[in-house]
């Protein structure tokens, strides 16, 4: 206003389209309604220059904040670093804050009721199968999720950002067969989840329909590399068969195990052992020999799953079907044989 009359509440009212008796609980976070609309009724109480919109006297109020929140169940491994870059950029870009958000086993203290009690806009919810309370916690709020990366299917659909796991195993299966292993081994992940079983049956069937007679030998460990070089050096062990092998690992940390077991069994990669891993992240360039992996996009994915929340709070509509994103095989010198 540049008149110098009071704004009144009915003038929020009237600019966000809702009734007085909605502004007046949108701006006192009182209620539950739908997260557009709180925004809508901030954004014009700012526009309009209403008494108290935006005051920094006090504690904050509570309602719908230009923030977003991460939920991990970790941070600060080389995964869950690209995903908050990834996120973080993006939420900046659009006018948002990103809170890092910390799953926790204490139901008093479980990550919806945080997220509620500051009014974040939305959440995305990183490598986390969220359970029914904590979707339906999020709905009553009216605080948008997004999946990323869900180790196994949600309760009711949700939209989600995923990568082509089982198509990333069977390109690891074709490239080691063409760079000439002859025998195999698979390290999955335990637990067992959604993407690790894909890339898992992906590189099996590619092996089983490129190279039906070579042995095969699938293994798992607990997604670290101290528990893959232990898997790893037992298959190595176990192995039949002659001619170089491959080794396909779910993850590059569990790939860097494999490379242990290799050295332990005085054995050379890539002379005697190709191996690839999956994820393409930063520590995959400094091992020796460099690995070669299965690019996943995650800064990419972690950007598309923050600016699906930013539609969410502009009030459009965001369809609960998973969005897919390619994955990529980058060769390195793990399997550049003859070099």
């Amino acid at each position: 206003m540049t008149d110098g009359a009071r704004v009144t509440l009915s003038a929020v009212a009237e600019r966000a389209g809702v009734s007085v008796a909605t502004a007046s609980r949108a701006l006192r976070a009182r209620g539950e309604m739908a997260a557009e609309t709180r925004a809508a009724v901030l954004r014009a109480a700012a526009e309009l220059g209403y008494p108290g919109a935006g005051a920094g006297r006090g504690r904050p109020r509570r309602g719908t904040a230009l923030m977003f929140d991460l939920v991990l169940g970790h941070f600060h491994d080389p995964y869950t670093e690209e995903i908050t870059a990834g996120a973080r950029t993006t939420a900046s870009s659009l006018g948002y804050d990103l809170v890092l958000t910390a799953e926790r086993d204490d139901p008093a203290h479980d990550w919806p009721e945080r997220i509620r009690s500051r009014g974040s806009a939305g959440v995305v919810v990183g490598l986390i199968t969220p359970t029914s309370a904590q979707i339906l916690a999020m709905h009553r709020a009216g605080i948008p999720l997004v999946l990323m990366e869900p180790p196994s299917e949600a309760s009711r659909p949700l939209p989600s950002i995923r990568t082509t796991d089982r198509a990333g195993g069977a390109a690891a299966a074709e490239h080691l067969i063409a760079r000439g292993a002859r025998r195999f081994i698979v390290i999955g992940g335990a637990p067992s989840y959604r993407y690790g079983r894909a890339r898992v049956d992906g590189f099996t069937a590619t092996v089983n329909e490129l190279a039906p007679e070579a042995p095969c030998s699938r293994t798992s460990a607990d997604w670290s590399a101290w528990d893959a070089r232990r898997a790893c050096a037992r298959a190595l062990s176990e192995l039949g068969g002659e001619g170089p092998v491959g080794i396909f690992a779910c993850s590059d940390e569990m790939a860097a195990g494999a490379y242990r077991a290799v050295a332990d069994s005085r054995l050379g990669i890539p002379r005697d052992v190709l191996v690839v891993g999956f994820d393409d992240v930063r520590g995959a360039r400094w091992l020796q020999p460099s690995l070669t992996t299965i690019r996943q996009p995650i800064r990419e994915m972690a950007a598309t799953a923050v600016r699906l929340l930013a539609r969410s709070a502009a009030g459009d509509e965001v369809s609960p079907e998973a969005i897919v994103m390619p994955t990529e095989l980058v060769e390195r010198g793990s399997t550049r044989t003859g070099v």
